[in-house]
């Protein structure tokens, strides 16, 4: 049954938030974790269609994947008896290449289906595949699979032509275990990047200079069972800090890297938000309409590619004229068509969108494109005047955790109901007056 989100906006969020495990993260860690015949304990796990997507695809090899609860899963990798992972998993989530890595690690082969995933534009996997090749392995595509195998894979030098988060996992992940040493230059420097380094360290890996663009590992013999808790998800965190201050609200945000959300503050205390940093938190507010800026697009530490809808909704209700520049992927301004819908001004040419702020927005019936710019969507419901209705909001639940649930607890007028349901509408407008 397909769901809806109905929003009934202009509430300021106020209040307090627990952001969850960083997806991302989560994804590479669950297919390392297969890379080992012992069991493995993986904590702050979100609870998310993509990641419970990829466990499926886990089990599907016959690895072991216990669920303690919805945060916490056990695995356990010496069962595997199948190294091809299916069209039916890579179709609904693009991040099932990262077993691609870690079984050409484990088993010196794997077959994988070539990816699909939300479409934001193309992301070639050309880099994973280079990599694969400078360890020693044969590499072919045939009736859309990906094969690999090596006899045995041999540490090298590896220099990535464009900074890939999915190229620099993969390749940490199949030469770790790979005789002597290997190095990834030009490597991304994302948070989550250095989170799957640290988790493979913690089974026994020997990898140095995550977080900086070179990346040093030794190959060892083998890899041992760890406990492991997951970083806090910097792209969760900072749609609520977006939210708070296009609502005018004041959200304490917690469970949070306050240093992994620095472009996102630098951006809003520049518009005229307050951002305050704690320890493990940030708190948002804002009391009046914010100011214009420039936003572009970079890899970690500039401005993630994945708040850019988000950022971009806040700046079409500010003062003023602002441009957001996408430079890392082609087809991320889908949802400007939905935006006008509601009476935002923005045009686009070619990677830039130039946004003419607006007093507010009107509900209106709207549609999410993708993940991330779904959650734009949400934030621009929760702003607008009357009632506004989301449909697809499948892409939404990819990667937020009872999104509803969390804004609903700051004061906001949200539902998950189902589509076309009329009387659950009528339910929903005569409780929330």
């Amino acid at each position: 049954m397909e769901n809806q989100y109905i929003i009934k906006g202009g509430t300021p969020l106020k209040g307090e938030v627990t952001i969850g495990g960083a997806k991302n993260a989560a994804l590479g860690i669950l297919a390392a974790a297969i890379m080992t015949d012992e069991t493995v304990t993986i904590e702050n796990l979100p609870d998310v269609r993509d990641i419970n997507v990829l466990l499926q695809a886990i089990e599907g090899i016959g690895a072991t994947v216990q669920r303690i609860n919805s945060h916490t899963v056990k695995i356990n990798g010496s069962t595997i008896g199948n190294i091809t992972i299916d069209y039916d998993s890579i179709r609904k989530i693009r991040a099932s290449y990262y077993l691609l890595g870690a079984l050409l690690g484990k088993y010196n082969k794997a077959q994988v289906a070539l990816p699909g995933g939300c479409d934001i534009g193309s992301r070639p996997i050309d880099q994973h595949l280079k990599g694969f090749r400078a360890l020693g392995a044969t590499v072919t595509i045939e009736h859309g699979m990906i094969n690999t195998f090596a006899d045995s894979l041999v540490g090298n030098h590896i220099f990535l032509d464009v900074v890939s988060v999915g190229a620099t996992i993969n390749i940490m992940l199949a030469s770790c275990m790979a005789e002597g040493r290997t190095v990834i230059e030009n490597a991304a420097k994302e948070p989550h990047i250095v989170d799957v380094a640290n988790f493979l360290n913690s089974m026994g890996a020997d990898i140095k200079g995550a977080g900086t663009d070179k990346i040093r590992i030794n190959g060892v013999s083998k890899l041992h069972s760890s406990e492991y808790s997951i970083i806090p998800d910097q792209i969760e965190a900072g749609t609520f800090m977006v939210a708070a201050a296009a609502t005018h609200g004041d959200v304490l945000i917690k469970n949070v890297i306050p240093k992994h959300l620095e472009a996102i503050s630098v951006k809003l205390i520049e518009i005229g938000a307050t951002v305050e940093e704690y320890d493990d938190a940030v708190r948002v507010s804002a009391d009046h309409r914010l100011g214009h800026t420039q936003v572009k697009t970079l890899p970690y530490p500039g401005f993630p590619t994945d708040m850019q809808p988000q950022i971009a909704t806040l700046l079409a209700l500010s003062e003023g004229t602002s441009t957001v520049t996408e430079s890392i992927f082609e087809n991320r301004f889908k949802y400007v068509d939905e935006l006008a819908r509601m009476g935002a001004s923005i045009k686009v040419e070619g990677n830039v969108a130039i946004i003419e702020g607006v007093e507010g927005f009107t509900g209106a019936a709207i549609s999410a494109p993708d993940l991330r710019a779904g959650a734009a969507l949400v934030v621009a419901g929760l702003v607008a005047e009357g009632y506004t209705t989301i449909d697809s909001i499948h892409f939404i639940e990819r990667g937020y955790e009872n999104f509803e649930g969390k804004i609903t607890a700051l004061g906001a007028s949200m539902e998950k109901i189902p589509v076309d349901d009329e009387r659950a509408v009528m339910k929903f407008k005569l409780k929330v007056g």
